[in-house]
């Protein structure tokens, strides 16, 4: 990674869309985590559209990481390692993740991750294409963001967040997996409805 956002795991942009959106998927993720036991849906399953392109790629499951500042990811990988009751871990995450951990949206990265399988096809698209578009569409709410693609390295804040809590969710996770970081341009990128300034 060469931007300094990138690095450490954050932009610095103070931009409306970004503060909109950034609550939009914190209420969504809550909701998600209280109403349909962290099952994801639309709201966190952004469709991938490729430039130049109409029709997606596909859909990915995104994570929304805290900024290093934040993190809790010694917390997540400490629950994790604290049984081997995959249903247990799954009912403490939910637990966890469902309090207050969605409560403060400033406390979030903007740079959203997703996790591939090791040789992930659809991630070598991606990440070849340099910029995609992640498209979310749920609760008569659009946001259309055009970003950066990313192949986080495993010493990267990010990464070491994005598997700690996919191991609470998915405990067979594969040890050589891909974790992508997609950083929005939020100048590039747009809602419906509109967020005004």
């Amino acid at each position: 990674m060469s931007s300094i956002s990138a690095v450490l795991g954050t932009s610095f942009a103070d931009h409306p869309l970004r503060s909109a959106f950034m609550k939009w998927q914190c209420r969504v993720r809550q909701m998600t985590m209280r109403d349909n036991q962290g099952r994801p849906d639309a709201a966190f399953m952004p469709e991938v559209i490729l430039q130049g392109e109409t029709e997606a790629l596909g859909s990915i499951i995104t994570v929304m990481n805290k900024s290093p500042g934040y993190s809790v990811t010694a917390e997540l990988e400490f629950m994790a390692a604290k049984t081997n009751d995959p249903a247990l871990r799954r009912e403490q995450a939910l637990n966890y993740f469902s309090a207050t951990y969605y409560q403060k949206h400033k406390e979030f990265s903007d740079i959203l991750s997703a996790t591939f399988p090791p040789s992930s096809p659809g991630a070598a698209t991606m990440r070849d294409a340099n910029k995609v578009t992640l498209r979310f569409d749920q609760y008569s709410q659009v946001f259309e963001l055009t970003c950066k693609v990313w192949r986080l390295a495993p010493h990267n804040p990010i990464h070491a967040a994005t598997i700690a809590q996919n191991r609470l969710f998915n405990p067979t996770l594969h040890p050589d997996t891909e974790v992508l970081g997609f950083e929005p341009d939020w100048d590039a990128s747009s809602a419906n409805p509109k967020v005004v300034r």
